[in-house]
Order: structure tokens, then sequence, then C-alpha cells
């Protein structure tokens, strides 16, 4: 699994919407002038996660995205796997989308064995974070940076 671009702008949006989770829209402006994330390419990747259930929209002037749950109900992977497809480094260790590899024996691969346990490690920790720990860990973030401990010696 690799997060391209197109992931990493689809986690982001969802930080903007969760960080802001209420029964009200957000514009999509709003979400790309705090994400810098260009706006026609924030329309296609709402668009996709719409059509997976992630978040849901308003049309017209008032209109704009918010999410389908609350934050506790989306987790990374749902998201990572409706944007990138499946989370295993490679075909025959993917529970979702398995294909047979090239090599001689599945069995016998210690490749393909190191690619399953990299697969469940990766598994493992998107599934148990959340949007509303992804937004959790940014308000972290936001608050050491603005309140940076000062030493004087």
């Amino acid at each position: 699994m690799k997060l391209s671009l197109r992931g990493e702008y689809a986690l982001r949006a969802l930080v903007v919407l969760g960080l802001n989770y209420s029964d009200e829209v957000l514009r999509i402006s709003f979400i790309s002038e705090q994400q810098n994330i260009p706006q026609r390419y924030l329309e296609q990747i709402l668009s996709e996660l719409k059509t997976a259930g992630i978040v849901e929209s308003r049309r017209g002037v008032a209109g704009g995205y918010r999410l389908s749950k609350a934050p506790d109900q989306i987790s990374l992977a749902l998201v990572i796997r409706h944007i990138e497809g499946p989370l295993a480094p490679v075909p025959c260790v993917s529970e979702l989308n398995y294909a047979r590899c090239s090599c001689p024996s599945e069995a016998l691969c210690g490749v393909r064995s190191v690619m399953k346990d990299v697969r469940e490690a990766i598994v493992k920790i998107l599934e148990g974070v959340t949007v509303a720990e992804l937004c959790s860990r940014v308000r972290h973030l936001e608050s050491v940076q603005t309140n940076p401990l000062d030493f004087i010696i």
C-alpha cells in the first residue's frame, strides 16, 4: 500500500470535516483553504467519498459537504481502501482482492510471509484509527505548536 497525494488529500479533507462535525455542511472552498488542496481536485475526491457513503452533500447556494457518520465511526482503513484500493503491499496477501503471485509455492514463499505480516500491521493500525482519533491528534499537535515550552537557563 502506498498513500498517494489523492489519499492524503482525502484524509486531510476528512480532518476538516471531522473538526467541524455537525449537521451543517462545509463549503468546498473552506475545506480547500484550510488544507491548501486545489478546489477542483477536492471536488473529485469528495465525490468519491460520497460514493463510498463516507460524506454526504447538499447542493445549492448553501451547499457543501459533511460526514455521513460520526467521526468515531469512520476508520482510516475504510477511507484508504476506497481511495487507494487494497491495503496489502502485494496482491497474494490481500484478503479482499487476492491474486495469485508468481512464486512457485505461496506456502513456502518467505517474501509472501513477510508481506502478510506487513499487511496485518497496516490493517491493525488503520482499522483502529478513526477520523475522530485523527482529529484528536491534530488538536494535540496544534496545542503543542501554539504553546511551545520555553526554557531559560
